[in-house]
């Protein structure tokens, strides 16, 4: 075939046509296309952009909030601990003042008794005395005579001034 048959040829106009559109035309509209990917593109890659800074943040927020939950756990237990030991000192501050508590009671009660030891035995004394000059009374009545009253009377009365002699040395 040669070329004045090719062109003799309607769809070889056609095709020509269409092979010229598009080199002309071509051009221009892969820059369009082409614009459009690259559009595409930069607004993908500027949605990636925004993702791995959001993320990024994201992660750097997860590990600040790890780190404030490890210090308020770290906290957390150290108050529990100071609670503790605090509660183990009122413990044995209350338990101490507690035994001192009984142990004053103790010695009140000690002294209470001692006390009532005391007054009982003054009571006995004085019981004992009363009876003592009561018996004597009634002794010196039954057995003693007028002549012998005198006679106590007279040897007492002899014996005073060396029973004030041994008391004033």
């Amino acid at each position: 075939m040669d070329l004045a048959e090719f062109f003799s040829e309607p769809p070889n106009w056609v095709a020509l046509a269409y092979i010229v559109f598009f080199l002309l035309l071509g051009r221009k509209l892969w820059a369009v296309v082409a614009g459009m990917l690259d559009a595409r593109t930069n607004a993908v890659r500027a949605e990636l952009d925004e993702v791995k800074r959001l993320r990024d943040e994201a992660e750097t927020m997860l590990r600040d909030a790890n780190a404030r939950r490890v210090a308020a756990i770290s906290e957390a237990n150290a108050l529990l601990e100071g609670a503790r030991a605090e509660a183990i000192r009122l413990a044995a501050a209350a338990e101490a003042e507690a035994n001192a508590a009984a142990a004053r009671r103790e010695r009140m009660a000690l002294e209470r008794i001692a006390a009532a030891e005391k007054a009982a035995v003054d009571e006995v004394r004085i019981a004992a005395a009363e009876i003592a000059s009561i018996a004597s009374e009634h002794v010196i009545r039954a057995e003693l005579t007028a002549e012998a009253g005198a006679r106590l009377i007279d040897n007492a009365i002899g014996g005073l001034p060396s029973a004030l002699g041994r008391r004033a040395a």
